[in-house]
């Protein structure tokens, strides 16, 4: 076999991991797929479906359902297993359950000889990139939470749809803790290079229609999870959209969850903020100039997430 293509290893084929292996598939971004579940069965079954639909494929793709020794040739391995968040939990409430499990996975993914990017999209996905990384051993900047990139799409399609825009033509960040805490970067919001305090200048919108906005974008996750019990078509866009990044090099500025050394007047923590995302991981994260206000809430943001993963990571290190 080959080494002279891209291989992606699944790491849970559960909601995110299945939609995440589908759309990749359906985009022709990786030339080898490999599933890994601890339930076995089902790993097989999603790997026999998707190669059911090859002919459909826009570019050849292998899949099969493997096993850790899989890891090793593996350019990016994406985490998606673990517990799921339940109706009326947080995801800092899955801390300890997905912490231990992160543990023994990782651990065998390194014992395997992986030597390629951790991508991860479990939660709380900010601590447990932190525990990927302190488990792989691996340099920072080969371990990737997907951060805060869905909260971003979400900001930036609830304000597309607001100002009736392409949100793609929507630049505008969610940073912080993929979770509670999470900001918005007002000052540095802009519709097709307009900035939002014009808009609110203008008599366009009002700041009490946009907070309503971002509160929306940061409970998201609950309504939905209320309706249909998990979220999943989301994030795999999400992790699709970081796989193309760094598969194809594109040195694209995506709101992950990177280490801090120092940005942002925090450091030893990962945390959703824009980085450039390329073949190497995370080339360099972007520090943006926030104003007092979204500085005081992201050092808190930073500090919720650090003492969470402490007490924990110290019982299990």
């Amino acid at each position: 076999m080959s080494k002279n293509v891209n291989r992606v290893v699944v790491v849970g084929t559960g909601f995110v991991g299945s939609s995440y292996a589908f759309a990749l598939l359906n985009q022709g971004i990786t030339e080898e797929l490999v599933l890994l579940d601890l339930n076995k069965e089902k790993s097989e079954g999603d790997a026999m479906d998707l190669n059911h639909g090859l002919p459909f494929a826009p570019s050849p793709t292998k899949i099969w359902f493997g096993e850790y020794s899989d890891c090793k040739d593996a350019d990016l391995v994406v985490l998606t297993a673990g517990a799921n968040q339940k109706p009326g939990e947080t995801r800092l409430d899955l801390v300890e359950k997905n912490m231990n499990i992160f543990k023994g996975i990782v651990g065998q993914i390194m014992n395997a000889g992986f030597d390629g990017i951790f991508l991860v999209a479990t939660n709380p996905v900010d601590i447990l990139t932190y525990a990927t990384w302190k488990f792989s051993g691996l340099p920072k900047e080969q371990v990737i939470g997907s951060g805060t990139i869905l909260d971003t799409a979400r900001f930036r399609f609830l304000l597309g749809e607001y100002f009736q825009v392409d949100p793609r033509n929507v630049h505008a960040y969610i940073i912080g803790e993929h979770g509670d805490t999470e900001l918005p970067v007002w000052s540095h919001a802009d519709i097709g290079g307009k900035h939002i305090q014009d808009f609110i200048n203008g008599g366009t919108c009002s700041k009490d229609d946009l907070n309503n906005i971002y509160k929306n974008v940061r409970d998201a996750a609950y309504h939905i999870i209320q309706r249909k019990g998990a979220t999943f078509y989301g994030i795999a866009m999400g992790l699709i959209r970081i796989t193309k990044a760094i598969l194809h090099d594109e040195n694209s500025i995506l709101t992950v969850s990177a280490y801090l050394n120092g940005e942002y007047g925090n450091e030893d923590v990962y945390i959703g903020v824009p980085a450039i995302v390329n073949r190497n991981g995370i080339r360099e994260v972007l520090e943006l100039n926030l104003n007092e206000t979204e500085q005081e809430q992201f050092t808190q943001s930073a500090a919720v997430l650090k003492s969470t993963t402490k007490p924990v990571l110290d019982r299990l290190t």
